[in-house]
Order: structure tokens, then sequence, then C-alpha cells
């Protein structure tokens, strides 16, 4: 069922890139960037609220708290680069060069958290980052 999930997560992240695109129109990319930050984070403790799942914060470990943190941080940086490169450039680009992160994640993960480097995710990797230098080098 993972899979569903993460087609959801691919459909609207595309979304994501289009709605923006048109909201940072003549709009400071850090404002704009606030602004969605404003609505996630409204929306998601609504969802935690309803679901009655704030009863875990009190099972959160310090390590936990950490990486949380600093993966909050990373996403920050992310979005704020990731609005102003919308605003400078066309959508189609900005967001095929963002999903770099693909292959940026299955090399760290390779190297940080021990998982395995099969053939397959090595090339389809590759093909991503040669897709990158595509768009990047017209």
């Amino acid at each position: 069922m993972w899979w569903f999930y993460a087609i959801l997560s691919a459909l609207f992240a595309a979304l994501t890139a289009i709605f923006a695109k048109l909201g940072v129109t003549n709009v400071n990319s850090n404002l704009a960037t606030g602004i969605r930050t404003i609505v996630v984070l409204i929306m998601i403790w609504l969802i935690i609220f309803v679901r009655n799942e704030n009863r875990g914060i009190s099972h959160l470990s310090k390590q936990n708290v950490f990486f949380l943190v600093i993966s909050g941080i990373a996403t920050g940086l992310s979005w704020l680069f990731y609005f102003k490169a919308l605003q400078m450039g066309n959508v189609s680009q900005v967001a095929g060069i963002d999903k770099l992160s693909l292959a940026l994640t299955i090399l760290f993960a390779a190297l940080f958290l021990g998982e395995t480097l099969t053939l397959k995710t090595a090339v389809g990797a590759g093909l991503i980052i040669a897709g990158t230098l595509v768009l990047v080098l017209k």
C-alpha cells in the first residue's frame, strides 16, 4: 500500500509546482514560502488533533526530536530555494531539477543508512542524473 501513498505524493507534488508557480508571480518568494508554510502548519495540526494523534508527543526521544528538527530545517531551506527557483525559471525545468533529490536520496541512503544499492537502483539514479543534465544544459 506504500506505493499508493507515494503516487499520491507525486501527484500533489506536481500540483504544488503548478500552483506555486502561479502563486509566486509578482510576489516575494520568501513571503510566498511563509504563506505556504502557515497553510501546511495549520492543516497538519488540524489532522493531528482531529485524529487524536497528539498523544504521541510524550513518547518522542531526544534523537527523534533532533532529527525531526533538522529535517524541518532542511525542508524549510528546500522550500525557500524551490520558490526562488520557480520565480526565476520555468516550472518544468525547476521541478525536473528538484527531482534530482531522488538520486541524491538514493546515494545518501546507501552512505548513511546502509541501504543496499542494487544495480537497478543505481541505473535508475544515473538516469535521473542524466535527465537533470539534459534539463540544465539547453
